[in-house]
């Protein structure tokens, strides 16, 4: 690589969830939504799309705005928000885009020559009389279509089924005409919903959200939100419209069930809602999530680990980490800023979801669209604040570099609950404020976790391994 790559993997001052990747022409493009920081509702932008060399995952280029909320004729007045889409290339070799709205019931579809080009509005996915999915009598409301073609063939697959919603089965799956609008099968339930898991493999891990769909080899994948929200499940088939079995957990953006570390139960950082997919990008496998930030719902961040599927079809869940794409350990000298903490929590009260605005979270200065690095904020005593993972070698000191209201020492481990290997003070300052100390980290691969231990309440912009 050119440079290394980091989670999250876009910009620290971007915000793009619900991030669905794809491999066109030997580049990576992410299709997702558009959250605003500080933002006070879900994806209140237009979509963006951002893509990389599948060569170089740190090189990041933004192919500006491809699709507005205003393209959509039900949206002129630009009042709904554009929910979190997905992109297929169809039979004809052109690009389709698929979305639904916040406030109608229906998913519309938008088409284009080349995978980040100006989409423009075709349709809405129909049944064969006309008549919109979502508005047929007995339909329920669209939400989160993914789309995947395989030969002549495109699936489309849809649903949201939150608690006490009896109505709403589960994930549905259907395969679409030439046109890439008309339904051409009836829908199955392929994932039961969260009211109709009990005594299923699926039980406890129901759908809630969040569609993906991939195949490898003969297999196709099913990658979902389970009830839980901050996990993404998955379940197989070798039939792309039914007969799914329940596979697994594969990623937690709080890292819940995550026990090579920790206990398995305890949350390493602030969780929330999930969406993301699987792709193959030059000969590995990785799994797209995202984050939460500024201690709300509302500001979420593309992330990606590597994942390996295993002969028998399995993937082994992945822990959350810093280098994501990297693919390996960062260097393990040098500086780093603190918005690459993927571990946030505070000694004796973890939290499994954010929304605690007193507790350490990450954000940045400014407003929305100011390119302005992340830190992370509200580092109180006690505060945990952990990196991983890092190829180390020759490290005797370290430094932090902090400002606000904050007076004492920063501890640092190589594991959260072991010994502490050194210490920096730090004192009140308004200024971001450098301060070193010895510390002996031992050679090898190793995570590195800062504890705060003093008064006040304070930001860690970043901090260096020398």
């Amino acid at each position: 690589m050119m440079k290394q790559a980091f989670n999250p993997y876009l910009p620290s001052w971007e915000y793009i969830p619900d991030g669905e990747p794809h491999v066109f022409n030997d580049r990576i493009y992410i299709f997702g939504s558009h959250d605003a920081f500080n933002g006070y509702v879900f994806c209140p932008g237009d979509y963006l799309c951002w893509s990389a060399p599948i060569t170089d995952l740190s090189d990041w280029r933004l192919e500006g705005t491809i699709y507005g909320r205003t393209d959509d004729p039900l949206n002129k007045d630009g009042k709904m928000c554009l929910y979190a889409p997905d992109v297929t290339q169809g039979p004809d070799g052109k690009y389709y885009l698929y979305y639904a709205l916040d406030k109608v019931p229906v998913l519309s579809v938008a088409v284009c020559d080349t995978p980040a080009g100006r989409y423009k509005f075709l349709g809405y996915v129909h049944y064969k009389d006309g008549t919109r999915l979502g508005e047929m009598p007995g339909d329920i409301p669209q939400f989160d279509p993914a789309v995947l073609t395989d030969g002549s063939v495109t699936y489309l697959y849809t649903g949201f089924c939150g608690e006490g919603m009896t109505d709403r089965k589960g994930a549905m799956a259907m395969a679409l005409g030439e046109d890439m609008m008309t339904i051409e099968t009836e829908y199955n339930v392929i994932v039961p919903g969260v009211m109709y898991g009990k005594g299923t493999s699926f039980e406890g891990h129901e759908f809630f959200e969040a569609p993906s769909i991939r195949k490898v080899g003969d297999t196709y994948y099913f990658v979902y939100s389970g009830r839980v929200m901050h996990e993404l499940c998955y379940a197989t088939s070798k039939n792309p419209l039914g007969d799914f079995t329940y596979g697994g957990v594969i990623v937690s953006n709080c890292d819940l069930h995550i026990d090579s570390y920790k206990d398995a139960e305890m949350p390493a950082a602030y969780g929330a809602n999930n969406h993301g997919g699987i792709e193959l990008i030059n000969g590995e496998y990785y799994i797209f999530y995202h984050r939460h930030t500024n201690g709300t719902w509302y500001s979420r961040q593309g992330c990606a680990e590597k994942i390996k599927i295993l002969p028998d079809g399995s993937i082994p869940q992945v822990e959350i980490t810093s280098c994501g794409l990297n693919g390996k350990p960062l260097v393990g000298k040098g500086e780093y800023p603190g918005y690459i903490a993927c571990n946030l929590f505070v000694e004796g009260k973890p939290e499994k979801y954010i929304g605690d605005l007193s507790l350490p979270k990450i954000m940045q200065d400014g407003k929305d669209g100011d390119e302005n690095e992340g830190y992370v904020a509200n580092v109180q005593n006690g505060a945990f604040v952990g990196f991983k993972y890092f190829d180390c070698k020759d490290i005797h000191s370290f430094s932090i570099t902090t400002r606000g209201y904050i007076k004492g020492v920063f501890e640092i481990r190589t594991k959260w609950d072991g010994p502490v290997l050194g210490t920096a003070c730090c004192d009140f300052s308004n200024v971001w404020e450098k301060n070193a100390g010895k510390a002996d980290i031992p050679d090898g691969t190793n995570a590195i976790y800062l504890t705060f231990r003093g008064t006040g309440n304070g930001h860690l912009k970043c901090f260096s391994l020398d």
